[in-house]
């Protein structure tokens, strides 16, 4: 009896905890396509006039449901909200679909997990919710299946605090196509060639940055049905046109007579707008078709990787770069060419593993970006470990003995082995990887949007131009070999130096204790400057913005040192800080010291996949100004001014 009532207890404790779990969420209706429900972003209605809620479906693999335009066949969910309680008007927030051949039919819709966001407003603010929701879709595998569900949702009166769900909602809303500004994408032109069924529609469109796979999503259905675009880009696939032909046997009136509204997807960036064609010309358009755009990144990446090298991140192991250099004071020409080499070798291979690493990351479907590593307990600890070894090194604790073969002089890192030239270049790499340096986020944007092999290209560069110090020295040994010979005094150098990397050990040390929660919290720390930070929230942000405020994102970690360096230099510094003190200016910050998606999503929407980044949003600029790696105050308060629309 006593067991069975334990089993009870532990039974309804469970049942109580998943409860309270799914706080801000109705039951999942469930079928053979998988299950969708009911979620609010928020706890309570709070004070607002109006509530977003989200229709969640998570779908068995093979199961797919329809776009607002479904295409050829198909029709999307519809909801009938009869019975809902202070409840007014709901709109459904559509984000970019995908194309899918379905029995040969082209098809726009969703796979997997996705949120429609709802906007609701309500009657009566500061009222409780009641939501029901008879929901209709249609959900297709080798067969389409029509499916029902009914769907209930209670929300308090009361303080209105993010729900567990909040995040959910606001990532799939980040992913509703907008004008395009944000993402830097400009429709050019717009025009209708032909006649009748011989009918296509061709858009042009511009972008800051490179193109991935672009598709086009033209409506309304009751115009006509477009088959799948054929897609032609330029040289440095910045410029783009898609032409879309007319369906057979679809078109109702021709495409001059009305607007049409165009849904352009490329990755993670879409925008939608609505446009009246022009007469088109029947021969198409020429684009520009000079050199790849490949050619030019790759210029780009060297001078990001050569520029890394003075960056705050790099200076924890300048005791290694300076060590290395003074041992070779009046060495042999040859020796100190082959070690100079092998460094670089190591920062190159460090820069291939990366890429290898990046391209495993992104073709599983995971969040990539520069530094990631940084986010995993494991990396610190084992880099942790490291640090302190090569301190004890250098403090005459041990020696590193390594086989004759791998010898160049003497017995150990501190005198000077090939392997161990190569592995301080790839320590080098390894620490330099929380920074982001001028043109290093333009590189590995590029790269981290295309292919495996511009991945592989562009950190290669990187790697070749973070070695050219490096390679310098090889080509020209005698530099090395006229600074002071090895003598008693490295001694006391090398003490110095195994202090630097000692203390790099232990600011890595609070960045592991933070992250497995050994260390309070410091609300000093949100507060640097006299700044209160609030969390970042994509659904806030928004709301701050359509009020008329201007709003500054500072995306951050614990780990990254180039944050901190704009933290001091510029940010809890007056004139910004004042700014930001005074109400002027929110101040909003996203911590990426411990893994995000939501974050590495806001961030891959800016074209970015490192850190430091910083934008400024107000009612003129209301997708974001993008600021540079390396703020500077006038830099900042010149988006300030932009985007409140004092310029």
């Amino acid at each position: 009896m006593k067991r069975l009532l334990l089993a009870l207890l532990a039974f309804l404790l469970v049942s109580y905890q998943a409860d309270a779990a799914e706080t801000g969420a109705s039951s999942w209706a469930e079928n053979e396509a998988g299950k969708v429900r009911l979620v609010a972003a928020t706890t309570a209605t709070g004070k607002a006039a109006s509530i977003r809620l989200g229709l969640h479906f998570q779908l068995l693999p093979g199961w797919k449901i329809y776009w607002r335009t479904p295409g050829d066949a198909g029709y999307p969910p519809k909801i009938d909200w009869t019975g809902s309680r202070n409840f007014g008007q709901a709109d459904i927030l559509w984000p970019a679909p995908k194309r899918f051949v379905l029995a040969g039919l082209q098809n726009h819709g969703y796979a997997g997990e996705v949120v429609l966001p709802v906007d609701v407003t309500l009657p009566q603010p500061h009222q409780a919710v009641i939501a029901k929701a008879e929901l209709d879709y249609l959900a297709c595998s080798q067969i389409c299946v029509p499916m029902q569900a009914s769907l209930s949702l209670t929300l308090p009166a009361g303080p209105a605090q993010p729900s567990d769900f909040a995040h959910l909602i606001s990532r799939h809303a980040a992913q509703v196509p907008g004008p395009g500004d944000r993402h830097g994408l400009t429709v050019e032109t717009v025009e209708a060639v032909g006649q009748g069924e011989q009918s296509l529609l061709r858009v042009t469109v511009s972008a800051q940055s490179p193109f991935d796979h672009p598709d086009l999503f033209v409506e309304p259905a009751e115009t006509a049905n477009f088959d799948a675009p054929k897609v032609l880009l330029s040289a440095d696939r910045t410029r783009l046109v898609l032409e879309a032909k007319v369906v057979p046997g679809t078109l109702t009136r021709p495409l001059l007579d009305g607007p049409l509204t165009i849904t352009l997807v490329d990755g993670v960036r879409a925008l939608e707008q609505v446009v009246t064609p022009v007469a088109g010309n029947a021969a198409g358009v020429a684009l520009d078709q000079g050199a790849s755009p490949l050619w030019g990144m790759l210029g780009i990446a060297l001078l990001g990787g050569l520029i890394l090298n003075l960056m705050p991140c790099v200076l924890p192991v300048l005791s290694i770069k300076v060590l290395g250099a003074l041992g070779h004071g009046g060495g042999e020409l040859r020796h100190i060419r082959a070690a100079f080499l092998a460094s670089a070798a190591g920062i190159v291979a460090s820069f291939l593993a990366l890429a290898a690493a990046a391209v495993a990351v992104k073709a599983a479907g995971a969040a990539v970006g520069w530094g990631i590593q940084f986010q995993q307990p494991w990396f610190l600890a084992a880099m942790i470990a490291l640090l302190l070894g090569f301190a004890l090194n250098l403090w005459g604790v041990f020696e590193i003995r390594l086989p004759s073969a791998l010898m160049n002089v003497g017995g150990g890192i501190a005198h000077h082995t090939l392997l161990g030239h190569f592995l301080s270049g790839a320590f080098a790499t390894l620490l330099a990887t929380p920074c982001s340096a001028p043109f290093l986020g333009t590189a590995i944007g590029f790269a981290l949007a295309r292919g495996p092999g511009e991945i592989v290209a562009i950190f290669a560069a990187l790697g070749l131009g973070m070695a050219v110090p490096y390679l310098l020295v090889a080509a020209w040994p005698k530099a090395a070999q006229a600074l002071p010979k090895p003598g008693a005094w490295m001694v006391r150098v090398r003490q110095v130096m195994g202090l630097a990397l000692a203390g790099t050990a232990l600011w890595l040390g609070l960045i592991l204790g933070g992250q497995l929660g050994l260390l309070g919290d410091d609300d000093a720390a949100s507060a640097q400057g006299g700044v209160a930070w609030a969390a970042f929230d994509r659904a806030a942000l928004e709301s701050q913005v359509a009020a008329g405020k201007v709003v500054l994102v500072d995306v951050t970690a614990d780990w990254c040192i180039t944050c901190k360096v704009n933290k001091a230099a510029v940010l809890d510094r007056d004139p910004v800080a004042a700014l930001l003190r005074g109400g002027t200016v929110v101040p909003m910050r996203a911590d990426w010291t411990n893994p995000d998606d939501g974050i590495a999503s806001y961030l891959a929407s800016f074209g970015r996949y490192g850190i430091p980044f910083n934008a400024v949003y107000g009612p003129k600029a209301p997708h974001g100004i993008a600021l540079p790696e390396l703020l500077s105050a006038d830099e900042v308060l010149a988006a300030i001014r932009q985007a409140g629309g004092q310029n």
